[in-house]
């Protein structure tokens, strides 16, 4: 695989869970990297080794301010744009908010990215753009109508993207994340993400709630997964490969019903008394899918993707992290 090197690099949403990771890949790599972000979710402490990096530059600001946006891509080669506001809890409680940053803000850091004159413009996509597609595995050209505002807003950014490959001279790639989990992601508020929820749950030994009757899967998908698609997406010199959107995911699914025991059982290895925490089931949650499951035929053939790790393979490495992190 082509490594990222010598670039000049911005992530948005760069102190997030993904957009850190990124951060810390790049700048490890020799690139200059300008992270972009307002902190409305991401952490300081995902970045704060990275701050005294002469490489690496934190711009503190909001995507949805125009001249911010036009500050942070000044020399960029290659945007990374991580930014939005995601859960689709959240967007149903407060759709305002999310079209305004996940569209607008989108918008705002394509179109000065293209005035730029960047060459090379990556998003974070999502699978809720599949929405009520029944059909599995998930394939990228057969979606289905969305169940939320926020897989509105992730459709909408697919489209904005296509209109400017086809109008303008950046090359665009979308990146459909399937349930990323691992390293450095946020625990805490309503809105976390269901792994580290589930583990937060676990290490205060109070029992985990799974809503609905736990037999809905997901493809799980480690950060490092993430990772390679990022870095194959923004390095593939194969012009075939460019103004498309890809699924990122290992490729197999897994029920709630065998996650939370999984965790369960990885965590009792800290701490035996975890092995005793009851798991609940609550009510079924508006605006989710039922299954999720990628094909990952797409990105495979055309950008190289490879991913290295398995939903077991990822939490063995990932569970010590967020033990220590939760403790």
């Amino acid at each position: 695989m082509k490594l990222l090197q010598g670039k000049k690099i911005l992530i948005t949403g760069g102190a997030g869970f993904i957009g850190s990771n990124l951060c810390h890949k790049f700048v490890s790599q020799s690139n200059d990297v300008v992270c972009l972000d307002n902190f409305l979710t991401g952490r300081r402490e995902n970045i704060e080794e990275l701050i005294t990096k002469n490489n690496f530059k934190l711009l503190e600001g909001d995507i949805r301010d125009f001249d911010t946006c036009k500050k942070s891509v000044e020399g960029v080669d290659v945007v990374l744009h991580q930014a939005a506001l995601g859960s689709v809890p959240r967007s149903i409680n407060d759709p305002i908010t999310t079209n305004a940053i996940n569209v607008s803000g989108f918008l705002n850091v394509l179109k000065a990215a293209d005035k730029e004159g960047v060459k090379r413009f990556v998003y974070a996509a999502s699978s809720s753009t599949y929405g009520d597609s029944e059909s599995l595995p998930k394939v990228e050209e057969k979606i289905g109508n969305p169940l939320s505002p926020y897989a509105v807003t992730k459709l909408v950014n697919e489209l904005y993207a296509n209109v400017f490959s086809n109008l303008y001279s950046i090359e665009t790639i979308g990146l459909r994340y399937f349930n990323v989990f691992g390293r450095k992601q946020d625990p805490e508020g309503a809105y976390a993400a269901a792994i580290p929820k589930f583990v937060k749950a676990f290490t205060d030994y109070r029992s985990p709630v799974i809503h609905g009757d736990g037999e809905q899967s997901r493809d799980f998908t480690y950060i490092d997964n993430v990772l390679q698609a990022n870095e194959l997406a923004a390095t593939t010199e194969n012009q075939d490969a460019v103004n498309q959107v890809y699924n990122v995911a290992f490729g197999e699914n897994t029920t709630l019903n065998e996650l939370v025991p999984l965790l369960r059982e990885l965590l009792a290895k800290f701490d035996a008394k975890i092995s005793k925490v009851q798991i609940e089931y609550g009510e079924d949650r508006v605006g989710d899918i039922k299954h999720s499951l990628a094909s990952i035929e797409k990105a495979s053939s055309l950008l190289g993707y490879r991913p290295e790790y398995s939903l077991q393979e990822g939490l063995s490495e990932a569970i010590e992290w967020y033990w220590n992190d939760l403790k």
